[in-house]
């Protein structure tokens, strides 16, 4: 693993370092020293990065904590601090909120886009246009389509129960944690591709027996209301 990698356990980072990053590079061997460079041996982008992000923290579409800059007399002695400022230094930014940021500008690849190679964008969480009951969707439809995990029960069953098992990560969940059982129903009609009711039997099985199995005719789909 690479020594940018492990910047990826990071919540909050510095103007420099995020910038850094931004760009590609590790904040690490250069964080320190990149501003005491000059423009021209910085690395490409960096300036652009850190400037917007700056902005984005004072302007409050990035989230974060800015600490003011230091005023100095012409001595070099401190005599406050200048309002309205963030220095780059010192200031944090949320790294969560970096990323919705960036993925609303349309930056989506690199450093804080990992998992982006392969994901198509509707699945991804980072995206401005991220749709959770589409996404969800898609992953029951997936994660049962994919696996012999039916074992007798009609789809939509499979459906339900993978719907409830991971509420949680599309944020289908209400204040008190529990799965919003009649959102995950019509996403589970959208998932369904056997609408008809009926639920296949899987050979050797008791289809009774099976704690997660619903009367049969709570598997024919009403026509979905949208």
């Amino acid at each position: 693993m690479d020594d940018i990698d492990y910047w990826r356990l990071a919540d909050e980072l510095t103007i420099v370092q995020a910038a850094l990053l931004v760009v590609g590079e590790s904040p690490g061997p250069i964080a320190e020293y990149v501003e005491k460079w000059d423009a021209g041996e910085r690395p490409p982008g960096y300036e652009a990065a850190k400037h917007a992000i700056k902005n984005a923290l004072l302007n409050g579409r990035v989230k974060g904590s800015p600490v003011e800059e230091t005023a100095v007399d012409w001595n070099g002695n401190e005599i406050g601090v200048v309002p309205g400022t963030a220095e780059i230094h010192h200031s944090l930014v949320d790294v969560l909120s970096l990323r919705n940021w960036l993925s609303d500008r349309g930056f989506r690849d690199g450093f804080f886009f990992p998992e982006k190679a392969g994901k198509p964008d509707y699945l991804d969480a980072n995206n401005g246009r991220y749709a959770p009951k589409l996404a969800a969707a898609v992953g029951a439809w997936l994660a049962i389509g994919n696996t012999d995990d039916l074992k007798g029960r009609h789809p939509k069953q499979a459906l339900m129960k993978w719907l409830r098992e991971n509420a949680a990560s599309y944020g289908l969940t209400d204040d008190e944690g529990k799965p919003m059982e009649t959102t995950l129903g019509e996403i589970a009609k959208i998932a369904n591709w056997q609408p008809k009711g009926g639920a296949p039997k899987t050979p050797g099985q008791d289809i009774g027996n099976d704690t997660d199995t619903e009367s049969t005719a709570n598997d024919l789909d009403s026509p979905i209301p949208f």
